[in-house]
C-alpha cells in the first residue's frame, strides 16, 4: 500500500463507523515513522504528527462537521496543498474540496473480514 501512495499526498478513507479507518491510518503512520501518539481526531478534527525524519503528517476526521464551511474555517487548503501527507476520515463531508489527485480508499467490513480497495 505504501508504494501506491507515493504519488498521492491527500488520501481519503471511506467506510462505515467501525470499519477500521483509524486503525489502518495508525498502521500507515507507524510505517511512515511517526513518533507521536496516533489517535483519532474525532473531537479535534485534525491531528498533526511528526515522523522520525521531522516530516509532518495530518490526520483529519470530518465526522463532526455540520457543513463544508467548517472545512474552510480550518484552512483545509493550507493542509491539502502543503505537500505533507493528509489522511482523511469521513471525506464524504467535504467531497467537493478534495484535490483532483486525491487517492480514495474504501474499507468495507463484513463478518469481521475487511476489504480494502483503492
Amino acid at each position: 500500500f505504501l508504494k501506491s501512495i507515493e504519488n498521492h499526498k491527500v488520501i481519503a478513507f471511506y467506510g462505515k463507523m467501525g470499519a477500521g479507518k483509524t486503525t489502518f491510518i495508525k498502521a500507515i503512520c507507524l510505517k511512515l515513522g511517526v513518533v507521536d501518539n496516533i489517535s483519532s481526531p474525532t473531537f479535534s478534527i485534525i491531528n498533526e504528527y511528526k515522523t522520525s525524519e521531522s516530516e509532518t503528517i495530518y490526520h483529519f476526521d470530518f465526522y463532526r462537521i455540520k457543513n463544508i464551511s467548517e472545512a474552510f474555517d480550518l484552512g483545509y487548503e493550507d493542509y491539502f496543498y502543503s505537500n505533507s501527507f493528509c489522511f482523511i476520515e469521513w471525506p464524504e463531508k467535504i467531497e467537493d474540496l478534495l484535490p483532483e489527485n486525491c487517492l480514495k480508499v474504501s474499507i468495507e467490513e463484513e463478518n469481521n473480514i475487511r476489504t480494502i480497495r483503492f
